[in-house]
């Protein structure tokens, strides 16, 4: 088993109709956890990627309601490192 997680920015907050669809999500053979963060308006979803792939992850949450404006990464790129200042030759 492989598991990945992928996250996603979702624009309007679930609706009770949308929360019930998800649930159903959690259900599929592969998805393993389904977490929502409202504070910052993103879901979590973590599964087995030997059974599942991104885009079937992503078709799932559309087809449920979940309004997805973009896949975000789930680590930063670690910011560069400052340029050091020419030595002065005298």
């Amino acid at each position: 088993m492989t598991q990945l997680d992928v996250l996603y920015r979702y624009g309007l907050p679930p609706t009770e109709a949308i929360t019930l669809a998800l649930a159903k999500v959690r259900e599929v053979y592969g998805v393993r956890r389904v977490d929502f963060n409202e504070a910052e308006k993103t879901v979590r979803v973590e599964y087995d990627a030997t059974r599942l792939s991104e885009p079937v992850i992503h078709q799932l949450l559309r087809r449920a309601g979940l309004d997805i404006v973009e896949a975000l990464p789930m680590f930063a790129a670690p910011a560069p490192a400052p340029a050091e200042a020419p030595a002065v030759v005298k």
